[in-house]
């Protein structure tokens, strides 16, 4: 059986991880997510992250052939047979066609582009609202996730502070690198007929069963 891979794209606040753990379990196949790679690269210093840690001490971006080959590599990994679930890349169109006729070569292909839509009010409203303990790292949300007593961590009664990355004028400026990234990434698997998109401003219950169905084809 060919192995089933999946790309999984949503912005900043979208709800990706959590989604994703959630189809790992019922899938049964592992959550790929970019950043991670890079970390485990050059933690291991590989001769991918020591390449790719050159292009970042020099202040550039790691050219998509490196990331390509780091995506490569891990899918050729044994507990990837099965397929995966790729989160944080492709991030540009040239990233996908460079994945495509990669897999191309092997006779696999893309399965899916599951595509979690959410509103960039929506958004804004999730990703202005973040705080981080200093001491334990937990997260909360001012709205859907507030500590017991404002300013102090429920697990370790450490003080919370909101990252540079969490403020409201931040997030706006993430949120459009992303959509100038991804909208031609999503007009692509569109017109593939790849795109499944699942509204995610429901349930987290929701989201997970609508990103199931589109997996499965119901």
């Amino acid at each position: 059986m060919k192995p089933k891979y999946y790309i999984l794209l949503g912005a900043p606040g979208a709800g990706k991880g959590t989604q994703a753990a959630m189809l790992v379990g019922a899938l049964k196949i592992p959550h790929v997510a970019s950043g991670d790679l890079f970390r485990d690269n050059l933690g291991r210093g590989t001769e991918l992250g020591l390449l790719a840690k050159k292009y970042m001490e020099e202040g550039k971006l790691v050219p998509d052939d490196v990331t390509v080959r780091m995506v490569l590599d891990r899918l050729a990994q044994p507990d990837c047979a099965r397929g995966v679930i790729l989160d944080g890349f492709p991030r540009t169109l040239a990233q996908a066609k460079a994945l495509e006729a990669a897999l191309g070569e092997k006779g696999q292909a893309i399965k899916a582009a599951l595509y979690i839509r959410v509103s960039t009010e929506e958004l804004l409203k999730r990703l202005g609202g973040r705080y981080t303990c200093k001491n334990c790292q937990s997260v909360y949300h001012v709205v859907f996730d507030p500590p017991k007593q404002a300013g102090i961590c429920d697990k370790c009664g450490g003080p919370l502070y909101q990252r540079a990355d969490d403020t409201p004028e931040t997030a706006k400026k993430r949120l459009d690198v992303y959509f100038q990234q991804t909208a031609a990434l999503i007009e692509y698997y569109k017109q593939q007929g790849l795109l499944k998109e699942v509204d995610g401003e429901q349930s987290m219950d929701a989201v997970q069963k609508s990103l199931l169905k589109a997996v499965r084809g119901r």
